[in-house]
């Protein structure tokens, strides 16, 4: 009989565990990380050639602008190659535009404009503005002919820079006249009182603060201001009796800020004629022998663009780039410098070591 072992039997060998072949978590996170590393790398790359390529061109439409540009830098804001009569059109509120003026005495200097077109549709502005704008086509007009156009509105000041057109035209609904000057201000004071509220006013004069919204109008005050608006007035008049060939007095007649359709303004003798631009090319055809068919180019003062590339293919260019730019950042800055920035980047390049 066999006796028992104070020792446990020996048992066999466990199996090793079988050997996995997927990498380990470490290799495989490093992997990933130099894999979207190098498609930064890449996208950065290919956005800054996309970059470079659009620069290129836009170089290239420069250079071509240039080399059509015969007229100096306004030739293809209105005065392209080849004959041509300009339009201009003047809508809004008239103010003092000095590049409006500047691109008018280029067209007075241009071999190849024939004539300008004036289309208003303007319900006045300023009167430094419609002074200027008035003087600027003036020395227009005695060098090439002009001609003016009514559209739905040209009152006050949209009225007064048509005077130095050898004709207007009108539509029947156009509204025009209105040839006068307003100077407005308003009277707060009692409401201010009401509210326990009082303004004072340090001036070096007593009509330096005429006319004050906090305080009624001084008959010396009203007085100053009655003779500032007389004399502009007056400059209003004369522009109009001058361009109109009328008395003064008839001028004076008419000149209570009225307005008038464009039927009543032909009645006046404010407008020569009813029509539009096709009788306008008809006059000029007859009066100068200046083609009915001969191209109508827009005239306008030039932003930054335009000076550089021209107005045709600066205006084209600067919507397409209006278009095409923002992706375009939004490309680099997503794909290329701002990489680190992005969420995804964020974790591969930031992302502790293990």
């Amino acid at each position: 009989m066999a006796t028992p072992s104070p020792w446990p039997a020996p048992q066999p060998p466990a199996a090793a565990p079988p050997v996995s072949a997927a990498p380990l978590p470490g290799i495989q996170g490093g992997l990933e990380a130099d894999l979207l590393l190098d498609r930064r790398r890449l996208k950065r790359s290919r956005g800054l050639w996309r970059l470079l390529a659009v620069l290129a061109v836009i170089g290239g439409l420069g250079l071509a602008a240039a080399a059509l540009d015969e007229d100096g830098p306004s030739s293809l804001a209105g005065f392209a190659a080849g004959p041509h009569v300009l339009r201009l059109t003047v809508s809004g509120t008239i103010t003092d535009d000095r590049r409006l003026v500047e691109a008018i005495e280029r067209a007075a200097k241009s071999d190849s404009v024939r004539g300008m077109i004036l289309a208003v549709d303007s319900p006045g502005g300023t009167v430094a503005g419609g002074e200027a704008l008035h003087a600027a086509l003036a020395r227009f007009r005695a060098a090439k002919p002009l001609v003016a156009t009514f559209g739905g509105t040209a009152a006050s000041a949209g009225y007064m820079i048509a005077m130095p057109a050898e004709r207007i035209f009108a539509r029947e609904g156009s509204v025009t006249g209105s040839i006068g000057v307003l100077l407005q201000s308003f009277d707060a004071e009692g409401a201010m009182r009401s509210l326990g509220l009082r303004a004072e006013a340090i001036t070096s004069g007593a009509l330096k603060d005429q006319p004050s919204p906090f305080r009624p109008l001084t008959e010396e005050g009203r007085a100053a201001l009655r003779a500032v608006v007389q004399d502009l007035y007056d400059q209003f008049v004369r522009r109009v009796a001058e361009g109109r060939r009328m008395p003064e007095d008839r001028v004076r007649a008419l000149a209570d800020g009225r307005i008038m359709t464009g039927r009543q303004a032909l009645s006046a003798g404010l407008v020569d004629a009813i029509g539009g631009e096709r009788e306008a090319r008809a006059h000029l055809a007859t009066a100068h022998s200046i083609a009915e068919d001969l191209p109508v180019r827009d005239l306008r003062a030039r932003d930054l663009r335009e000076r550089t590339f021209g107005a045709s293919i600066g205006t084209a260019l600067g919507e397409t780039l209006a278009a095409a730019l923002p992706p375009m950042v939004k490309t680099l800055i997503s794909e290329g410098l701002g990489a680190p920035l992005h969420v995804d980047g964020a974790g591969t390049l930031w992302q502790p070591p293990r």
